[in-house]
């Protein structure tokens, strides 16, 4: 069986950590996610899915993304029952996070949540590649065993 969900979106509100009375931190927040598709003359239509997150995950999220950030998130949809305060037994959808990543840029973030995240190691250039010349090239002895 595989339960797998991936979106990315921004976020709806300032996630907030809460913790629960065994100690494990806990956030839950709201991600808005652009349909793909759109008909001709109608506006992009929106879903605002709901995501749990749990210990140093939860402490990230609080910590680096704030309303509106761009955020990627990968885990599992769960469902669970409860009584709303009328009584009536309610469903909750939402994606349990396994990951979460930055998507903006930094220009995006300004001097938001994002700056301020821990930096990674610099990146050095992609190299670069002459075109190769037919005769650099020589061709496979089919007979023989590939290599791998």
């Amino acid at each position: 069986m595989l339960n797998c969900a991936v979106i990315m979106g921004r976020l709806t509100a300032d996630p907030e950590l809460r913790t629960t009375t065994t100690g494990v931190s806990v956030t839950s927040f709201s991600v808005a996610v652009d349909r793909s598709y759109v008909r001709a003359g109608e506006e992009r239509q929106t879903d605002f899915i709901n995501v749990v997150a749990w210990r140093q995950t939860a402490e990230f999220v609080t910590r680096y993304f704030h309303k509106g950030s761009m955020i990627a998130v990968q885990g599992s949809i769960q469902t669970r029952n409860y009584e709303d305060k009328t009584g009536a037994k309610r469903t909750a959808v939402e994606i349990v996070a396994d990951n979460v990543s930055f998507c903006g840029s930094k220009n995006e973030s300004g001097t938001g949540a994002a700056a301020a995240a821990p930096s990674a190691p610099a990146e050095s250039p992609a190299p670069s590649f002459s075109t190769a010349a037919a005769s650099d090239f020589s061709a496979a002895d089919m007979e023989d065993e590939l290599p791998f």
